[in-house]
């Protein structure tokens, strides 16, 4: 197998160090450049924490960037508006995104769906990598045509900026797609602090907590007359995400097309 060429943006994040450890111990991974917010010219072995990973450039400008070093995948693990820049960016230097940044507007996703059909290339945005949070995500839509009453828990540390997550919407997303609207609980019902039913999505509700302590977990409960079925992920760390980035690195370059959800390239 051919070595698949490999930026990183954002390899100083807690995901982004997974992510280099990754690439730099998968045989057919090649770790060609990094993309930093600081430490431009710089290699990455001159940064704490990364000594024993030599010839990889770090770069504060993706163009620059992508002219200058040879790649055929972007890992990004940044934030919406950086990703959304990075992933444009790749597409137009030939380059297939793999994005695990939530937060996309639906614009967002419609953009880049447009440009892979114009460049004739894949890129897979995941809102969740983790392979088990996958699995919770077709479960529950398995479950959604039974059960018609649903409400999300998805519980995060205290510095994700997002709320609800991606992996929670993707989820409701999910289960809308077999399952009637529904504006579920007393028709007469009324809060009397503002928020306590959660976010209304398509009459599911979708509860979100930040907690130190807690990496990424997700609960999806159904009820019904005299039973309920929980359906729960748990995250403890972060190397939990790993496998479902190796995966999507292999399989973005069998795609010439928009890929929105790990699920859709899992038999």
């Amino acid at each position: 197998m051919n070595s698949i060429k490999i930026i990183i943006a954002g390899p100083r994040g807690r995901m982004g160090t997974e992510a280099v450890n990754l690439v730099t111990n998968t045989e057919h991974f090649e770790l060609t450049a990094v993309i930093d917010n600081k430490y431009n010219g710089m290699m990455l072995s001159d940064v704490q924490g990364f000594q024993a990973i030599h010839n990889v450039p770090i770069y504060t400008d993706i163009v620059q960037c992508l002219q200058e070093v040879k790649a055929d995948v972007l890992i990004d693990l940044t934030t919406p508006e950086v990703g959304m820049f990075h992933a444009r960016n790749a597409l137009e230097h030939d380059v297939r995104p793999v994005v695990g940044t939530t937060g996309f507007s639906k614009e967002d996703l419609q953009e880049l769906e447009r440009i892979c059909h114009e460049r004739n290339l894949g890129c897979i945005i995941a809102p969740n990598f983790a392979i088990g949070a996958v699995l919770m995500m077709k479960f529950s839509q398995m479950a959604a045509k039974y059960f018609h009453d649903v409400e999300i828990i998805e519980m995060h540390h205290d510095g994700k900026l997002d709320a609800p997550s991606g992996t929670s919407v993707k989820t409701a997303e999910m289960i809308a797609a077999v399952r009637e609207p529904k504006k579920q609980g007393h028709p007469n019902e009324k809060e009397t602090i503002a928020g306590a039913r959660g976010a209304d999505f398509d009459g599911m509700r979708i509860h979100s907590v930040r907690l130190p302590g807690l990496i990424a977990h997700q609960q999806v409960m159904f009820g019904s007359d005299g039973q309920t079925i929980t359906i729960r992920h748990d995250s403890y760390n972060r190397s939990s995400f790993m496998s479902g980035v190796k995966v999507a690195v292999e399989e973005v370059m069998k795609h010439n097309a928009f890929v929105y959800g790990l699920e859709n390239i899992l038999d």
